[in-house]
């Protein structure tokens, strides 16, 4: 019961951290990062020591499906090349200088230093997104950056996968091997992730019951990893029996999946089933967060303790030499790999010419790192194959939150000021595109709607409501697409007059509530009502 209470109190300082940091700007994972190092030096706390494949199943397969899921798959495929340099070239080239600096000077062996720098090595989505968002950069920026930190995640991940398995000798290394390997990871992956994807699409169309849908597309991540990470083994061992260890990999599976449904969703599920489910989603993805960084501020006492042999300074300068690498390596790599293919080949700059150098230098400084590392740092098995201490893990788990924490902070806070130096601004792009999208949606209502007008089961006086209804949303965001100042002021009178409308019909129903004219439940159906109204006028 006492531990329950602990969880309890550390959830509640999550939420009051990330509540913290929304009032003073900056992204939650920043402050995260330092509550978590607080808790550390917090006494009496317990030690938690979860199984290490628990933490790659618990928090790997949800992260990077919900980032795919809202990934936009028109914007990633025009990037795909500047996402491919960054997401696989840029995540081996961090990986192999990491590991020369962690094996020369910090005295891990090769091994344990290969696992390091793939630890290391992809970025963080939500903290650099979120900077970029807020302070309106080109649309491009943020395509890149989301795009970078899916597919890097899942890239790592599969050369941590391998490394680790070098580094407790349950696998042989040889760079043929580790290579087809690789190859048939990634594609094994994807495979059995487009399959469950399609499998999950045919289970929902057949359902009609949000909280069950819902439960579905939570289990979606799970079972695609599941099946990639399991489903082999079993085909290759119980049912042809062969010899060898195939491996998919189960990250790559969820993302797959993840991008599938997320093109098919919009179609797919109803209206309630995707705003419930969108909440459910910010909930876990926030809670994932949230523990991770709980975890490791757990866990860091533990860790230092079996870092007794090191000095402080010592420890400290090779926190510092590692988040050093780590973006330096970054920096050196961006502005060469957007350069060098278009002065090489023509054709990519006819089709896209070369960006503002002020564009890259931010994506070059937006390095931070963040919860995939965390969590498969504290994945890490504690023994190797032969019942061995697995080499340098109290190290690496000390230097994996020490580049979290240099980068998060330093490049995070620092980014910002980077940004507005530079006079980078939002290009509009997706304002537009939304308005558009809004006019072409309402001229398709209008355009159904004279369809069905003459069918008796229309009336003509909701008929006529109708029209006036989607004519004037449209008239809105027509004149917001032509600069029309004056009918932007009337829409804005309008909607706050609703707003006051939808206020007045609350307050009433609290109060026929509080005097037991009505159930707190009939208060409840029509408050989501009220609110569903209120959602669209601000969308």
């Amino acid at each position: 019961m006492p531990e329950l209470g602990v969880v309890m109190a550390l959830l509640a300082a999550v939420a009051a951290l990330a509540t913290l940091a929304r009032r003073i700007g900056v992204p939650y994972p920043i402050l995260l990062v330092l509550g978590g190092l607080g808790l550390a030096f917090v006494p009496g706390l317990p030690t938690v020591a979860l199984e290490p494949e628990l933490v790659f199943l618990l928090f790997l397969p949800p992260l990077l499906f919900s980032a795919a899921y809202f990934t936009s798959w028109r914007d990633f495929r025009f990037n795909l090349r500047a996402i491919t340099l960054l997401a696989v070239g840029l995540v081996l080239a961090t990986m192999a200088a990491v590991a020369v600096v962690a094996h020369l000077v910090v005295g891990l062996s090769w091994p344990a230093a290969f696992v390091l720098g793939a630890i290391v090595s992809p970025t963080d989505a939500i903290a650099a997104t979120a900077i970029a968002q807020r302070l309106g950069v080109p649309r491009r920026i943020v395509t890149v950056l989301e795009g970078e930190s899916l597919v890097n995640d899942a890239a790592a991940i599969v050369a941590f996968r391998v490394a680790a398995g070098v580094a407790a000798g349950t696998a042989a290394f040889s760079l043929a091997g580790v290579s087809f390997q690789f190859v048939v990871g990634a594609v094994g992956g994807v495979a059995v992730g487009l399959g469950i994807g399609w499998l999950v699409v045919r289970a929902l169309g057949a359902l009609n019951d949000t909280p069950v849908e819902i439960v579905v597309t939570l289990l979606a991540p799970f079972v695609a990893y599941l099946s990639a990470e399991e489903g082999p083994h079993l085909l290759w061992h119980e049912i042809l029996g062969l010899p060898g260890e195939p491996f998919f990999s189960g990250v790559l599976s969820a993302v797959a999946a993840g991008l599938y449904l997320g093109r098919k969703s919009p179609t797919l599920m109803s209206s309630l089933s995707r705003l419930e489910g969108g909440a459910v989603w910010n909930v876990v993805v926030f809670l994932l967060n949230g523990l991770a960084f709980v975890l490791i501020g757990l866990q860091l006492p533990a860790v230092l303790e079996g870092l007794r042999e090191y000095a402080a300074a010592e420890l400290l300068f090779y926190g510092v030499l590692v988040s050093l690498t780590v973006a330096l390596v970054r920096v050196a790599w961006v502005f060469p790999a957007t350069y060098l293919p278009r002065w090489a080949s023509r054709r990519v700059r006819e089709r896209d010419p070369s960006p503002s150098w002020r564009n890259v230098m931010v994506i070059s400084w937006a390095g931070m790192r963040g919860v995939i590392s965390l969590a498969a740092a504290l994945s890490l098995p504690l023994t190797t194959g032969a019942g061995a201490e697995f080499p340098g893990r109290d190290l690496i788990l000390f230097l994996t939150f020490a580049v979290i924490l240099v980068t998060l902070v330093v490049q995070g806070l620092s980014l910002p000021l980077l940004i507005r130096a530079l006079g980078l601004e939002d290009d509009g792009s997706v304002q537009s595109e939304e308005v558009r999208g809004r006019i072409e949606a309402a001229d398709a209502a209008l355009a159904r709607l004279e369809e069905v007008a003459e069918e008796g089961w229309v009336r003509e006086e909701t008929a006529e409501r109708v029209r006036g209804m989607y004519g004037y949303r449209r008239g809105r965001f027509a004149a917001r697409e032509l600069g029309d100042d004056g009918y932007e002021e009337r829409s804005q009178a309008y909607m706050r007059l609703v707003h006051e409308l939808v206020k007045a019909q609350r307050e009433r129903l609290v109060q026929l509530r509080d005097d037991g004219v009505i159930s707190d439940e009939a208060l409840h159906r029509i408050e989501r009502d009220l609110d569903l109204e209120e959602a669209r006028l601000e969308a």
